[in-house]
């Protein structure tokens, strides 16, 4: 995966993300959703087509004193806790 910072302010980041679609882009926007110091999460990917940008640009936005890098961070460590969580219950259930 690569990571590409397009804007960074105190409270906003605009990143792209090579080579990932709608799955991975849904699971990362509704968790950072999650997190409290967040404020807004939204991606964009437009089609190649179009004549846009064909990788996806999260962009997150965060309350207080939150750095939208380390909220990035952290979003990412619940996916990795949770994916960690759903492969250990699937395996119980086999």
């Amino acid at each position: 995966m690569e990571l590409r910072v397009i804007e960074k302010a105190e409270d906003e980041l605009s990143i792209e993300i090579a080579g990932e679609d709608h799955t991975f882009m849904n699971v990362l926007k509704g968790t950072l959703l999650e997190q409290e110091t967040v404020a807004a999460a939204t991606y964009d990917v437009n089609p190649e087509q179009s004549g846009g940008q064909t990788e996806p640009i999260l962009t997150i936005k965060t309350e207080g004193e939150a750095d939208p890098l380390d909220t990035l961070e952290s979003a990412a460590g619940d996916i990795k806790n949770k994916t960690a969580t759903f492969v250990d219950a699937y395996e119980n259930a086999a």
